[in-house]
């Protein structure tokens, strides 16, 4: 090859470089899109990580169950609770299933329902489910137990949690009383 032939090789390369930088940058200044404060379409479990300025949007973890029970709503916590039909039945008396029947689930033992096989980190658990454990086991329970067999990545939606477990209260023949907020809570 003879250097007329290298040089028109190069000059090639060179216009098509240029001509995709030229469309960029012409593209740029007739399109100006504006980011989205929130995600147009919520997927569970996903959080957003950074907004546009580089803050991080991720929580640390749940808001206390007081103030989310004020506000809950049970026809709301209803169709909340859809999302874990595919592994629980929330029925009196109804069969449990990948997980256990939910029904009487606030106040009851922990790893005790009869007729399901709990993990061992579950059973050995102990105590009764409080309203503040169910907040915290539902917003993301491998945190609040090392070792459960339960996948769900936990409902991370303030609201959407409250009025699950304000749903998951009257799925009982005495439920319990709500719980009062504490002084340092009432305070904030």
């Amino acid at each position: 090859m003879d250097s007329f032939e290298l040089n028109k090789i190069a000059a090639a390369v060179l216009i098509a470089l240029l001509t995709v930088k030229g469309a960029d940058l012409i593209s740029r200044a007739l399109i100006h899109p504006e980011m989205l404060k929130e995600p147009a379409y919520k997927i569970e479990g996903v959080s957003v990580t950074a907004q546009a300025g580089g803050t991080s949007t991720e929580k640390k973890g749940p808001l206390p169950i007081e103030p989310l029970l004020v506000a809950a709503s049970v026809d709301k916590g209803a169709e909340v609770f859809k999302k874990c039909t595919s592994c629980h039945t929330i029925d009196k008396g109804g069969p449990n299933r990948v997980g256990p029947n939910l029904y009487g689930i606030v106040g009851a033992e922990r790893g005790k329902k009869e007729g399901y096989s709990y993990s061992p980190a579950m059973a050995n658990k102990g105590g009764t489910w409080t309203y503040e454990d169910l907040n915290i086991y539902l917003y993301k329970p491998r945190d609040f137990l090392s070792g459960t067999k339960m996948a769900f990545v936990g409902v991370k939606d303030d609201k959407d949690r409250g009025d699950l477990i304000a749903y998951l209260r009257m799925q009982n023949d005495s439920p319990l009383p709500l719980p009062t907020a504490s002084p340092s809570q009432e305070s904030k």
